[in-house]
């Protein structure tokens, strides 16, 4: 008896859907359930975890508050510098460059995905180091300039880390962009900077959010830059579950601060798509 074309729709549904939602179960939901179990209850004697339902690691998340700080600052900043520098190129590469041109950038700015992010951060780490920079400087009579172990050589990793992850979304959007609202603009009489105020830039709004959301989101789970370019001296949460989970091994403290974690990045992902979805349902072109 032939089933029901109803059947069939659901059974391919389930045939498509269900091995990756049992990937995501397995491998994301139930690892975050013990996350959330570790973090009520207690540190053992000998390190690790003790099965308990206490609020106190929550409540000591003060004792780490200078990682919480220097995310919650450096991120936004970095993501900030990241669309800074990423604008100009990705408005370059889709509306500028030729076509001939254009897959040859598009293809420069993902080559750095080609090679390790550890052996870039290495190789900033000498560039900002004694030997690097630093040295240079002193040929020209600047001496004695740290650049290594700071805040800003870590928002520097941060920027050259992030860049392309920031430039490609921003890149889609502005590649959607129908040029006759540009030469409309330009009929009309409207200055550049009056186009790309009215036009452009709020046309390419849900790629700048995407792009700023997804480089917070990975940034408030950063580990080896602020290492590596911090030398320990800039905490992120990153460092600060390293050390709790590996090192103090104290297991609900760390989920503690995990559980909290995943809170914030919810918040700036619900903020992002508030915000997108709001540019998007209530976009409007100026041409004056």
């Amino acid at each position: 008896m032939p089933l029901p074309h109803a059947t069939k729709r659901r059974l391919i549904t389930v045939a498509l859907v269900g091995p990756a939602s049992i990937w995501l179960f397995v491998f994301l939901v139930l690892p975050f359930i013990a996350v959330i179990v570790f973090a009520f209850g207690e540190r053992a004697p000998e390190g690790g975890y003790q099965p308990a339902f206490t609020f106190e690691q929550f409540a000591n998340l003060g004792a780490r508050s200078a990682a919480f700080v220097n995310t919650l600052i450096l991120a936004p900043i970095g993501a900030a510098a990241c669309l800074i520098v990423a604008y100009p190129v990705a408005y370059y590469l889709a509306v500028k460059a030729s076509p001939q041109r254009r897959l040859l950038l598009v293809s420069l700015v993902v080559v750095p995905f080609w090679t390790s992010l550890l052996v870039r951060t290495y190789a900033w780490m000498y560039l900002l180091g004694a030997r690097g920079i630093p040295h240079l400087l002193e040929f020209v009579g600047i001496e004695n300039v740290r650049l290594i172990n700071t805040p800003g050589a870590v928002l520097l990793g941060i920027v050259y880390g992030y860049l392309p992850l920031m430039i490609m979304p921003i890149y889609v959007s502005l590649e959607k962009l129908d040029r006759r609202l540009l030469e409309a603009s330009a009929d009309l009489g409207a200055k550049p900077i009056s186009t790309f105020f009215g036009i452009t830039l709020p046309l390419s709004l849900p790629g700048v959010m995407t792009g700023v959301a997804l480089v917070t989101i990975l940034l408030l789970g950063e580990y080896l830059i602020p290492q590596l370019l911090g030398g320990g001296k800039v905490f992120f949460i990153g460092n600060a579950l390293v050390d709790l989970f590996l090192q103090s091994r104290n297991w609900p403290f760390g989920s503690a601060i995990a559980v909290t974690l995943v809170g914030v990045v919810v918040i700036v992902l619900l903020v992002a798509m508030r915000i997108a979805w709001r540019v998007a349902g209530t976009r409007q072109v100026d041409l004056i």
